[in-house]
């Protein structure tokens, strides 16, 4: 085994079978990759039906399907399928984790490895992420900072003009670059970033735990690299639904506000994560005030600027 796939699933059982047909041909092809999903203790009948599609497709001779007692979340889910494999003596060379909300597009898996094979000194590799109609998703990031945040909470042209450099996403690029950090759902790692750095912060339930670990891996001289080469269907929020542009006005659930606030405390101290959330509360006040004069809809997750200022750095720890 070279190559180790790791899907994390929660109730999510039809759209991790339709991943993992998106990527038979090729891991077939290969020949050297080994798949395991981690189901995270569903209530539901994830476990029955992956079980059976792996049987009855004659999947399980390259994947496997590992019960976890608990709902961890997303870096958990991952960390428990990569440990055992990294404990062993002959270990994966590559890690791609691939969330259950994808279709991987043919070649996905070995263009992000030549990259890797090419380029000795690049620690994490991801794709394009694109809607089923080849539309690209932003999926290369930069670090969230207080410009970031202001810029993100105003939703004003002219000032997304002044704060360009600070954009968290900014248009997709259409060539191979280097960049901060990469979508989470589409992550090819090098074994040795792990032994460098350790497996990704579980006490993350969901939403930047992969902003962390990037920024960690290029702390320690790893950098991250987008590959438009490689192509993923995304359909973004089918696995939380927070994202989900179908779903206008859904309030954020605590979980997001708990990592987003764990980000910032843990990666620039307490400070500067009061100065991030005041950014974005006096930014995102001006947004309001905007859309009522101007008579915009209202499409913003509810009660989001009370929701944010309970889970400030200020009030809570």
């Amino acid at each position: 085994m070279r190559i180790l796939v790791v899907i994390v699933n929660y109730k999510t059982a039809d759209l991790t079978i339709d991943a993992l047909a998106s990527i038979e041909g090729e891991v077939r092809s290969l020949g050297d990759v080994q798949v395991v999903v981690t189901d995270n203790a569903s209530p539901d009948d994830s476990i029955a039906k992956i079980e059976h599609a792996i049987t009855v497709r004659n999947w399980s001779s390259w994947c496997s399907l590992k019960r976890l007692e608990r709902n961890g979340g997303f870096a958990y889910g991952n960390n428990e399928g990569v440990r055992p494999f990294l404990s062993r003596d002959e270990k994966p060379q590559y890690v791609w984790l691939l969330n259950p909300d994808t279709i991987a597009r043919p070649g996905a898996i070995g263009t992000l490895v030549r990259h890797l094979d090419e380029n000795p000194k690049v620690g994490i590799v991801g794709s394009r992420m694109e809607n089923p109609d080849g539309s690209p998703q932003s999926s290369a990031f930069r670090f969230p900072s207080i410009a970031s945040e202001f810029e993100h909470g105003a939703k004003l042209g002219i000032i997304s003009k002044i704060f360009a450099r600070y954009v968290v996403a900014p248009p997709p690029p259409t060539k191979i670059q280097q960049v901060e950090w990469l979508v989470g759902a589409s992550m090819m790692i090098r074994r040795e970033v792990f032994e460098s750095i350790g497996f990704m912060d579980d006490s993350y339930f969901m939403y930047f735990e992969e902003v962390d670990f990037c920024r960690r891996a290029r702390k320690a001289g790893w950098p991250c690299v987008y590959v438009p080469e490689s192509r993923v269907v995304h359909l973004i929020g089918q696995s939380s639904g927070v994202t989900d542009k179908t779903k206008l006005n859904r309030r954020r659930p605590q979980y997001w506000f708990d990592s987003r606030r764990r980000y910032f405390v843990k990666n620039h101290g307490r400070l500067y994560a009061l100065l991030a959330d005041l950014a974005f509360a006096i930014g995102f006040s001006f947004w309001r005030i905007r859309r009522k004069l101007q008579r915009k809809p209202d499409q913003d997750p509810q009660k989001l600027l009370s929701d944010f200022i309970r889970n400030s750095a200020l009030i809570r720890a």
